[in-house]
């Protein structure tokens, strides 16, 4: 598929998408936000790719949506727009998705990040949701992962008087996996990636599943589904490889059944 606001490419089994909009920062119009996950699902439907970096240029990750584009809708407008509903899409990836973040990543830039499995940052990468400075809040997502990830103090800081988290708050408070140096911070990504494309195919998907389920239901519930993807993993080809591979002491086959 040609995209015009997004780069693809495939490094080994990892599939990169880059946001191509560097004149305006990476912002987020409807028609980036749309080619952005029809590129994540294409990648997450090719049995080629087995984990999904996405990413912007060293400036900016993304630095929030395009006011322009929204500044005179109504209510009614912006219901009926999907734009936001876009972004709920991420939430149906199997393949793990890996953010690697540089420069600004901003209200929405922010939420996009956030709504990945992990985030790899450079040490110049500064996270923040700035909505409230434009008179709305954050609508994507924004307030209820950074709650979770941060805690409630930090996250109304961030929401409510437009605190910036610097790439090496974002490691201390948990909001990133790792921050590497400017000019190694999509190599150190991919890396991740490919280490993860490595893994059992249903296995990730299932472990991915199960730690999404402890943001979204009671401990109860949550480790109901965690025990039920242990025992279905018992139904797959790679679990029994994975065992036999380990007793005999040899690197395993996965076949993704």
């Amino acid at each position: 598929m040609t995209y015009t606001s997004v780069l693809t490419e495939i490094r080994g089994r990892v599939g990169i998408v880059t946001l191509n909009r560097p004149q305006a920062m990476n912002a987020l119009n409807t028609t980036l936000i749309t080619e952005l996950f029809d590129a994540l699902e294409a990648f997450d439907k090719n049995e080629n790719v087995g984990a999904m970096v996405l990413t912007g240029n060293e400036k900016a990750f993304a630095a929030g949506a395009d006011i322009k584009e929204m500044a005179e809708s109504s209510t009614f407008e912006m219901v009926n727009s999907n734009r936001i509903d876009l972004f709920d899409r991420m939430r149906r990836f199997k393949k793990v998705v890996i953010a690697a973040v540089s420069g600004w990543a901003l209200g929405g830039g922010c939420e996009i990040a956030l709504s990945c499995d992990m985030i790899v940052a450079s040490e110049t990468a500064r996270f923040g949701q700035p909505e409230i400075t434009i008179g709305v809040i954050p609508g994507a997502g924004g307030t209820q992962r950074l709650a979770r990830l941060l805690g409630k103090n930090l996250a109304m800081e961030m929401v409510i008087n437009n605190r910036t988290l610097s790439a090496a708050e974002a490691l201390q408070f948990g909001l990133a996996n790792r921050v590497v140096p400017l000019d190694r911070f999509l190599d150190e990504a991919v890396a991740l990636a490919e280490e993860i494309a490595s893994r059992a195919p249903l296995a990730v998907f299932m472990a991915k599943d199960s730690v999404n389920a402890a943001f979204e239901t009671t401990l109860t519930e949550g480790l109901k589904a965690e025990r039920r993807n242990f025992y279905l993993l018992f139904s797959t080809e790679d679990q029994k490889e994975g065992m036999r591979a380990f007793i005999e002491k040899r690197k395993p086959n996965w076949k993704g059944k």
